[in-house]
């Protein structure tokens, strides 16, 4: 009775490798391509913060995602903070000052506005979900820490790969690639609903978020001469993004550096500790 039954789950594993699945083929034909990797300032044990970018990053992120995304964990305060954007105390109270920000109660329970202040948060773009949904359809994911949020499989040997090398800008990679990846004509043979847009590596392929028309027509205006180039507006959003999500990674990188200095010192000392040590016990049994 066991082997027979065990000889039915054998042969329908096998009937399962051999057949494929109806719309294996297409899934095949079609298959979402890794997001390419790019180089980053602030990759492996001793990168950091590129501020110039950031600064452009942020300019990106102001006159492009900020309408739709918010960045409710940051306040402006923190663009000034060591490792930061760079800006000083002046220029983040007057980039405080352009945002109304809600406040109260008062005196008499009421909510009020007033200017931003550098200990605000940045305003969300919405009041509330409903009135996001009522605009999109869905709700624009909050940009705080969605470079960490998003990532991708690299798969085996390359996840194993990636541990010696410290490389953690999956997120980032994928920023870039699917502010990049909008195509106005998909491949043959993939439908994409009529409300929704083809990207090549959005999961699925078809993704809600309008294509960021700024983006692609040079629409950021770059006052340090640099390229004003879909790829280019991509990276530098994308490193503000992985700042907003990971603001400390300068000093993260600097004490860990401080830290495995001590250890191996420490190791160093110990292991002479010991010979010295046990020299003069096998020396007492002498």
């Amino acid at each position: 009775m066991v082997r027979n039954i065990l000889a039915v789950i054998l042969a329908t594993s096998l009937v399962g490798l051999i057949v494929p699945h109806p719309g294996a083929a297409q899934e095949t034909a079609h298959e979402t391509p890794s997001p390419p990797r790019q180089k980053w300032s602030f990759a492996g044990p001793f990168g950091s913060y590129d501020q110039a970018q950031l600064q452009r990053g942020f300019k990106v992120y102001r006159e492009v995602c900020a309408t739709c995304h918010g960045l409710s964990m940051l306040s402006f305060g923190n663009l000034s903070e060591p490792g930061a954007l760079g800006y000083s105390e002046a220029q983040i109270r007057q980039l405080a000052s352009e945002y109304t920000v809600q406040d109260g109660p008062n005196d008499q329970g009421e909510m009020f506005e007033r200017q931003g202040r550098p200990a605000d948060r940045f305003p969300p773009p919405f009041p509330n979900e409903n009135a996001a949904r009522a605009r999109y359809n869905a709700v624009p994911p909050d940009f705080s820490v969605i470079a960490k949020a998003r990532t991708y499989e690299r798969g085996f040997p390359w996840f194993v790969l990636d541990a010696f090398t410290q490389y953690q800008e999956q997120g980032v990679d994928y920023i870039v690639a699917m502010l990049t990846g909008y195509e106005d004509n998909p491949p043959a043979g993939v439908s994409i609903p009529q409300s929704l847009q083809y990207n090549k590596y959005f999961p699925g392929n078809a993704i809600a978020m309008p294509k960021p028309v700024l983006i692609y027509t040079g629409g950021v205006t770059y006052d340090d001469g640099s390229p004003q180039t879909t790829e280019q507006y991509a990276k530098d959003v994308a490193a503000f993004l992985m700042w907003a999500a990971e603001p400390h990674l300068n000093t993260r990188k600097r004490v860990g550096f401080q830290v495995m200095v001590f250890l191996v010192i420490f190791a160093g000392l110990l292991y002479f500790t010991k010979k010295k040590v046990w020299s003069a016990v096998k020396q007492g049994h002498a």
